[in-house]
């Protein structure tokens, strides 16, 4: 244990190697021409990334939250219901959930929602909603959502499930109510255990936000393929697009282990 945690304390060499790797590449980018006029091309799809990213994890962690609630509850059918989502969800490929949600999902709910609003549809209180009213960009942030929801469940579970039963009963007999007992006993205690794979599941989403280039959203993954397609300069242009998302993600990691290890210290023991 004490080897262990003496290598994760050492001094992080593979760091110095990763940052003069890319030292190196962002020289040769900037000094060529083609690789330049690349790069800038990919990094406009950078937002988009970066936006699908952040708006869907946020959702996810909540949706994830409340199923996680869910299966903790004593309610029978909650609980059940949640196990149900998260073992049918986590079943699902990310770009089959994608696909679904896209193509099938939102029209199916616009249906939907025409049927049951069209008393105030023909009273002209409100419109027609249109498959086309809902972009693609929001069609990905939804499949992306549902599909990380059931693995974020998990995380909160384990995490709240990971602070000793005595704690919570010592709070529940100095009459603290259940939402004060969560929110000052169990999640200052269970963020320890949840926080290192949350991070690991948002750095996932950043790289896993590629797929929604299958449906055309200019991310940085469908912006190389544009640019690719149109020159034939494959070697070029995938090679700025994983140069760009190793940056991306270990750039995240690395923050976020920053903030892993600062919450640490400020966390009672």
């Amino acid at each position: 244990m004490a080897g262990a945690r003496a290598a994760d304390d050492g001094f992080p060499w593979w760091l110095v190697v990763a940052a003069a790797l890319a030292a190196g590449i962002g020289i040769l980018v900037a000094a060529n021409g083609l690789y330049r006029e690349i790069f800038a091309i990919v990094a406009k799809g950078v937002g988009i990334t970066l936006f699908v990213t952040i708006v869907g994890f946020a959702l996810a962690s909540a949706l994830g939250l409340g199923v996680a609630l869910m299966a903790l509850s004593r309610s029978l059918i909650l609980s059940q219901t949640a196990r149900f989502y998260v073992e049918i969800i986590r079943g699902v490929p990310i770009i089959v959930l994608l696909f679904w949600i896209a193509f099938a999902g939102v029209p199916a709910f616009v249906a939907g929602w025409n049927y049951i609003a069209a008393p105030l549809q023909q009273a002209g209180l409100i419109g027609e909603l249109q498959v086309r009213d809902v972009s693609l960009l929001w069609r990905a942030i939804i499949a992306l959502t549902i599909g990380y929801s059931a693995f974020i469940a998990e995380v909160f579970r384990a995490g709240i499930q990971s602070v000793e039963v005595g704690q919570v009963e010592a709070a529940k007999a100095l009459g603290l109510s259940r939402w004060q007992r969560f929110r000052l006993i169990v999640m200052p205690q269970a963020i320890r255990t949840i926080l290192p794979p949350l991070g690991n599941d948002f750095v996932a989403m950043v790289k896993d936000s590629s797929l929604v280039s299958v449906l055309g959203v200019a991310d940085v993954t469908q912006m190389g393929k544009i640019y690719a397609a149109g020159t034939f300069r494959f070697f070029e242009t995938y090679s700025i697009v994983a140069y760009v998302y190793l940056i991306l993600t270990v750039g995240l990691s690395l923050a976020l282990r920053a903030l892993e290890r600062r919450m640490r210290k400020g966390l009672p023991r």
